[in-house]
């Protein structure tokens, strides 16, 4: 069972903060003032910029900064030390290179990719709003400029075609729950909840399984028809939860409700409480997702005891495994499948990806956030 102590859970994140943005942080091409998340390590920066730019990694990186930073401003103390960067200033940082790394612009060819990164924008607005007072909040005029351009971006994917919902990328010829629901989330987030609700109700009619309880991945346009695409993972549950709870109401409340109990049911490991993996590359980061969202619900007074418990249990759980299974190298590893230990998922000289570690570390927090 994972200890709840509220000094050990916050020490686990400072930890895993320090260790990602040690290991895989760095600078632009060298320039001053630039912070961007490096994909792998060890990396060769030359060949980096030869490789994919994982846009929506960088996204999940700047959430992480800003839980962290949220930790930052209650203690008063910086997570990485008095003479390093705030993980505000480090987000804020991150979001200006990643425009730069994007050739000057935030718009990309994936819509999930750019709701991603609305949503962390929002948030690294509410904390820079909270830190006004302390003298530290910087980059607003930047995030409304991301938000205006993304929203933009959103209103032309979610379209009437099939019915309703977002477009996966400019082909145009997918619709899915890894668009539709974090768009939804933002649309909530910010005053649009007609719009909002009518995403989640294109969800709930088209890709939802009555039978498992979960969303599945998609309807893809081939011809004059469509395919279904039946596939379940576990980031695609998280985002729906957040906009059913964010929205509210007393079938918004009850699907969520719904929601947590088939993802005890269907998502978890081998009896336990741990939510399962889905490997490495973009997957390493679904489940780290999930366990975001779901903390959010552990600490929802609207929904029932029972759930919220669920919930709770579900993170604090995969979040003591991750822990449990990481490598003690320097700076840490942490695995893939929490349960695995990472000297197995990363057998020493391996290349460790980003997403993994981001996963890791968003779990580490959405336990800290509970410890209260």
């Amino acid at each position: 069972m994972p200890t709840e102590d509220t000094q050990d859970l916050v020490a686990r994140a400072d930890t895993a903060a320090r260790s990602v943005t040690r290991a895989f942080g760095k600078r632009l091409l060298f320039l001053p003032g630039t912070h961007l998340g490096a994909s792998v390590r060890p990396q060769n920066p030359l060949r980096a910029l030869l490789e994919p730019w994982n846009y929506w990694w960088q996204a999940h990186y700047v959430d992480c900064l800003v839980d962290t930073g949220r930790r930052e401003l209650a203690a008063g103390v910086k997570f990485d030390g008095a003479s390093r960067p705030s993980a505000g200033r480090l987000a804020s940082r991150l979001v200006t290179t990643v425009r730069l790394r994007n050739f000057l612009r935030f718009v990309n060819s994936y819509y999930d990719d750019m709701a991603w990164l609305a949503l962390a924008t929002l948030r690294l607005e509410d904390l820079a709003e909270q830190s006004r007072h302390t003298g530290r909040g910087s980059g607003r005029r930047r995030n409304a400029r991301v938000r205006e351009s993304l929203t933009l971006q959103f209103d032309s994917a979610s379209t009437e075609d099939l019915g309703g919902g977002t477009f996966w990328n400019i082909a145009r010829d997918f619709k899915n729950t890894p668009a539709t629901a974090p768009v939804a989330l933002y649309y909530a987030r910010t005053g649009r909840r007609e719009s909002a609700q009518r995403l989640l109700d294109w969800l709930n009619a088209r890709l939802f399984d009555p039978e498992r309880g979960l969303y599945q991945d998609g309807l893809r346009i081939q011809g004059t028809g469509t395919v279904l695409v039946a596939d379940i993972y576990t980031y695609n549950q998280g985002p729906v939860l957040g906009a059913l709870l964010e929205l509210g109401g007393e079938e918004n409340m009850q699907r969520a409700s719904a929601l947590i109990e088939a993802v005890a049911r269907a998502l978890t490991l081998n009896g336990t409480n741990v939510v399962k993996c889905h490997g490495d590359g973009d997957g390493g980061l679904f489940t780290g997702i999930l366990l975001r969202y779901l903390a959010l619900a552990a600490a929802d007074n609207r929904l029932p005891e029972s759930g919220r418990q669920q919930a709770r249990q579900m993170v604090l759980d995969t979040a003591d495994a991750f822990w449990a299974g990481r490598a003690e190298t320097e700076p840490l590893t942490f695995s893939s499948d929490p349960l695995r230990p990472a000297d197995k998922t990363y057998p020493p000289g391996s290349a460790v990806e980003l997403s993994t570690q981001l996963q890791a570390w968003m779990a580490l927090e959405a336990a800290a956030s509970l410890a209260n």
